[in-house]
Formats: C-alpha cells, sequence, structure tokens
C-alpha cells in the first residue's frame, strides 16, 4: 500500500502514454501550473500530439531532445516555407506551431518570431500513434531523426523500454487475452461433457499447435536475422528472443509429443476420471463459474499493478531550467521499488490461485463426504468461501508466500544471467540454468503438495502446517494406488494449457509481426503467454483440483473407514472401480470386497487424522 500511495503521489504515467511539452504541459489533457514556468499549466486536450521545433536537427542530450517541443492538435500535412504559411496554417487548422505566448497575428510582426516559431522550411509530417509524434516525412530529415529516435530508445533504461512495449501493444495484449479466455472457458466446457473422441480431438490439436508454433518461429527468427533494416537495439533483443522461444518451443513439442506417445495406452482411464469429475462438478454446478471470478479478481488486480508500475516509472519531481522550460528528473531508488512490486505481483497472484483452490477443494470434499449423493449439500461453494474467509485465508497466505519465496530466487538467477552472459564461462552457464530448473521443480512439487495440503485444511479444519504434514503422510502412504491415473488426468490438463498457449502466442506472433516499428514486441508476446497460462490454468484448476481433492478424499477415506456396517466407505462406486481397474495387478483383490454405501445408510463421519 506504501508503493501505491507513494507512486500514486510521485507519479504521472500520463507522461509516458500521451506525451508532454517543454514546458511541462501534457498533451491532451488539462494541466496544471509549475512554479516558475508561466507557460505550464494550459488546457491541452485537443493538443494530442508532440511537434519538435527542430525535427530536421535533432541532436541528444543526456537521454534528451536539445529542440524545443510542443502540444500540437494537428501536423502540418505540407511544407511550411515562410511565418506566412506558419500563420495560415494556424487559422485553417487551428493548431499552432509556434511557442505559446505568441498571438498567431504576430508571427509576421514580432522580431523574435524566428525563435519562438520552428526552423523553416517545416517539412510535411505524420502523427505517429506509438509515441505520439509529429514525424517528418522529408527522407533527410526522416533519416536524422530516426537516427535520434533510435539512439534514444537504444540508450533507454530496460525499466523503460519494456513500459514503452507494454504501452504501444496494449489493445493487442487486451485482445490476446479475451481470446485466451475464450478457448480456456471452451476447454472448460469440453472436459465437463468428455468423450474418447474429444481427448483424441485435443491431442491432435495440441500437436498441431506445437509444431505450427514452432514453425512460425523458427521462420520468424529467419526473416529477421536476414532483415538489413534491423538498426535499433529492441529489435535485435526481437531476434535473440525469437531464436530462445523457438529453441523452447522445439524442445516442449519433442518431449510432449514423446510421453503422448509412451501414455497412449492410459486415454481410457482418463475418460472415466474425467466422468466421474464430471459428476462431481455436475452436482456442483457453480464450480464452473469459479475461475470467472477468479479470473475477474485477477485482472482487476493486474491493471491495478500494472497502474502502479507506470505510476512508478515515470515519479520525478519538476524542476524549472532557464526560460521557463520544465525537466523531470527521476527519484532515487525507485527501481528498489519496482522490484518490491513485483515481488508483491508474485505473491498476490499466488493468494488469489489458492483462494480458488481451497474454494474448489472445500467444496468438493462436501459433496464427497456426504452419505446420500443424490441430494448433495446446499450451497457448498458459497460455504467454502465462508470458511475459507473466516478461518481459513492465514492458510492460503502461507502457501503463496512459500511459492513467491521459492520463485523469487528464479527470478534473481535470471537478473543475473542477464547482465552477466557476456562474461560468464561456459561452465557457470551450465550452473545457472541448473540452479534455474532446480529451482522451477522445488516450485512445482511445494505447489503439489500446497494443494493437499488446502484439501486436508478443508478436510480436518487444521491449519497449514499440520495439514501439510497430515497430507504428506497420507500421499506417501497411498502413492502406489494412486498416482498413476492421476497423474495422467493431470497431464491431459497440462495439454490443455499448452493448447491455449500455443494458439494465443500464434495469434500474437501473427499480430506483433505487423507492428515492427520501434517496440520490443517479444516483452509484449511473453506476457501475454503468461496471462494465457495463468488464464488456462485458473480455468482448468476446477478439473485439476477436483480431482486431486477426489483421489485425496479417497485416501483419507481408506484410512478412517474399514467398509463395515459401522464404518462404511463414503466413495461412489464408479470411483471405486475406476481405481480398482488402475491397480488390478496389485491391488484388485483387496478392492473387490470392498462394501459399498447406500443412500440411506447412516455411518460413521470422518474424524480427523492423527
Amino acid at each position: 500500500m506504501f508503493i501505491t500511495g507513494y507512486a500514486v503521489m510521485a507519479g504521472a504515467a500520463e507522461r509516458l502514454v500521451l506525451g508532454y511539452d517543454s514546458f511541462g504541459n501534457i498533451c491532451g489533457r488539462k494541466n496544471t501550473p509549475v512554479k516558475g514556468a508561466p507557460l505550464s499549466g494550459q488546457d491541452m486536450t485537443n493538443k494530442k500530439y508532440v511537434f519538435f521545433l527542430n525535427s530536421c536537427s535533432l541532436e541528444m542530450q543526456s537521454l534528451k531532445i536539445s529542440s524545443l517541443s510542443l502540444c500540437v492538435s494537428s501536423c502540418p500535412q505540407e511544407q511550411l516555407n515562410s511565418l506566412e504559411d506558419l500563420q495560415s496554417f494556424a487559422r485553417n487548422n487551428g493548431s499552432c506551431l509556434c511557442v505559446y505566448n505568441l498571438n498567431i497575428s504576430s508571427y509576421t510582426l514580432n522580431p523574435k518570431a524566428a525563435e519562438l516559431c520552428p526552423t523553416l522550411p517545416v517539412p510535411p509530417s505524420k502523427s505517429f500513434p506509438l509515441f505520439n509524434r509529429c514525424v517528418p516525412q522529408d527522407p533527410e530529415c526522416y533519416s536524422k531523426y530516426a537516427s535520434v529516435l533510435i539512439s534514444m530508445v537504444n540508450e533507454m533504461d530496460v525499466f523503460h523500454r519494456i513500459l514503452s512495449a507494454i504501452l504501444a501493444g496494449r489493445d493487442t495484449v487486451i485482445g490476446l487475452s479475451v481470446l485466451a479466455l475464450a478457448f480456456s472457458f471452451i476447454l472448460v466446457l469440453a472436459f465437463r461433457f468428455i468423450r474418447t473422441l474429444l481427448v483424441h480431438t485435443l491431442i491432435a490439436l495440441v500437436v498441431f499447435g506445437l509444431l505450427f508454433v514452432s514453425g512460425v518461429l523458427w521462420w520468424l527468427y529467419y526473416d529477421y536475422r536476414n532483415d538489413p533494416s534491423t538498426e535499433l537495439e529492441t529489435e535485435k533483443e526481437n531476434v535473440k528472443f525469437l531464436l530462445g522461444y523457438a529453441i523452447f518451443s522445439t524442445i516442449v513439442t519433442v518431449v510432449l509429443l514423446s510421453l503422448i506417445l509412451v501414455l497412449r495406452k492410459r486415454l481410457q482411464f482418463t475418460v472415466q476420471l474425467f466422468r466421474i469429475v464430471g459428476k462431481i462438478i455436475g452436482r456442483i454446478p457453480l464450480l464452473l463459474f469459479q475461475p470467472l471470478w477468479t479470473f475477474l479478481i485477477l485482472i482487476v488486480f493486474w491493471v491495478f499493478w500494472v497502474a502502479v508500475l507506470l505510476s512508478l516509472g515515470t515519479a520525478g519531481t519538476a524542476q524549472t531550467t532557464s526560460g521557463g522550460q520544465v525537466e523531470y528528473r527521476a527519484l532515487s531508488g525507485i527501481c528498489y521499488m519496482a522490484w518490491y512490486h513485483f515481488v508483491g505481483l508474485i505473491w498476490t497472484s499466488e493468494f488469489i490461485l489458492a483462494c480458488q483452490e481451497m474454494t474448489i477443494a472445500g467444496a468438493v470434499v462436501t459433496c464427497y463426504f456426504n452419505r446420500n449423493k443424490n441430494s448433495p449439500p446446499p450451497h457448498p461453494v458459497l460455504s467454502s468461501i465462508s470458511v475459507l474467509f473466516c478461518y481459513h485465508l492465514g492458510t492460503a497466505v502461507k502457501g503463496a508466500f512459500l511459492v513467491t519465496i521459492l520463485r523469487i530466487p528464479r527470478i534473481v538467477l535470471l537478473y543475473l544471467y542477464n547482465i552477466l552472459k557476456q562474461k560468464e564461462s561456459a561452465c557457470a552457464k551450465c550452473l545457472f540454468k541448473c540452479c534455474f530448473c532446480w529451482f522451477w521443480c522445488q516450485e512445482n512439487c511445494l505447489r503439489y503438495f500446497n494443494q493437499h495440503a488446502y484439501t486436508t485444511t478443508a478436510v480436518n479444519g487444521t491449519n497449514f502446517c499440520t495439514s501439510a504434514k497430515d497430507a504428506v503422510f497420507i500421499l506417501a502412504k497411498n502413492s502406489a494406488k494412486l498416482a498413476s491415473i492421476s497423474c495422467f488426468g493431470d497431464f491431459i490438463l497440462f495439454l490443455g494449457k499448452v493448447f491455449v498457449v500455443c494458439f494465443t502466442v500464434f495469434g500474437g506472433l501473427m499480430a506483433f509481426n505487423y507492428h515492427r516499428e520501434l517496440q520490443a514486441w517479444v516483452v509484449p508476446l511473453l506476457l501475454v503467454g503468461f496471462f494465457a497460462y495463468v488464464m488456462s490454468h485458473s480455468f482448468l484448476s476446477v478439473f485439476e483440483v477436483t480431482a486431486d481433492a477426489m483421489f485425496l478424499c479417497f485416501a483419507i477415506d481408506m484410512e478412517t473407514n474399514d467398509g463395515s456396517a459401522e464404518k462404511p466407505y463414503f466413495v461412489d462406486q464408479e470411483l471405486l472401480t475406476l481405481v480398482s481397474q488402475s491397480n488390478k495387478l496389485t491391488e484388485g483383490q483387496k478392492y473387490r470386497s470392498v462394501r459399498p454405501f447406500q443412500d440411506n445408510e447412516d455411518g460413521t463421519e470422518l474424524q480427523p487424522m492423527t
């Protein structure tokens, strides 16, 4: 909250989005006066573009363009050769190209007009939507203008370049995020009514998507690498990132195709598993809408986070220079605040996802440990949410915090790797990658145990540490019975996430490939891929958490009940048959003698594990 308050008070994201003139006025909005700058505080609502008075002879000085800049309502479409032409253009178009305190009628009369007006002749220019600048169209002027702009972009801090890239592609990022949302929702409905043909269709689409995206990435890398117009540092970064994307996509394609080939014989068990999960979701239909609320909460939080980030990136004090001009100087410590803000992004996002997992697990536990399966308890989702907010928010916070702690070293290692990659040896590179993979594996294992700890909390009502201990105990004792079928179900769900990411990234490649001008579009593409994965994970986690919670409840059921008349099992007959078939070589005889419960039976309720 301190970072947010500081960013709101000290930042001005509109400067980065809209641009500003030499007198501290932000183009396209009303402004407040700056002390010592008489031309500040003007209403620029109708003046949306930045115009440089010396557009043909720009120079860079300390990452700032030396030319005087103004906010104008329109850029000159034709060359203006004299002060009379400037005066006529101002009267006909309402766009004054001279300093604000010079009246239009004084353009040809004031002896200082040559200093207060643009250098003649004024070349024709066109409004450039990326930076809201008037870009000269004359070839000679354009080359000078572009060279200065290239120099400025290449010398910009990576933090500001990323912000500029996100802002430049914001419409595309939003559109692709909506596309990922649509793909995720379609997959949720498809898994709800899954059949064998649907599983084969999904696998075929994933294989096609992986091969197609890998091919497109390699083609784009070859196209960019052989493009002679690649001059910007951001464009060179595009080529490097495209090579990394292509290699990573190829490796993932080979690994997933190998796994699909090896595990193809267990498809029928997966269909039965999702049929049982679909039956549970049919009893609790609100579970299908749970990811939607989670997604909306995540979107609100991400928008809020990006707004604070933009405000941090523009936090600075306005200082008046000679001639009444205004400069914004960055405040110290902003970089450290940005990193702290980034940690907040990870922790809060993980907390929101943990709340969703606990809500789903609580509803599934309530449904599983209900004797009468034909009459489920009323409002299990709302009941689970109320229990979460009243008793178990600390459990979600602790689980999210542990994931964040493991993710931070990965981010730090990646940051150090990018800084030192020009100096390090092959041995150091290998060490970095091994550490990175180790932390990644640890994080995924922790997520798995967190999810089962949340389910155990829903069953017993114990705290996070006690629930995690009980979950590890019960999983270690029953892993052989449930691992194979559960893992393959998770693998099919992972293929669904890959499907969403592949086709969303493909749409991003096609969209960003048409906007190569002055933007590091690999950053928005990476952001789109991350959002697509989070969205698909948020939606498909309904089935993942439901299946895992169901199997953990099954294991707890086997531990606390014995199938007798006094302590009958809660398990559904169809789930019992599925587990029995999956483990028929080693556990078949044990489960055939189980006496299933009847709808009207009364038995011993589940007792907490000890």
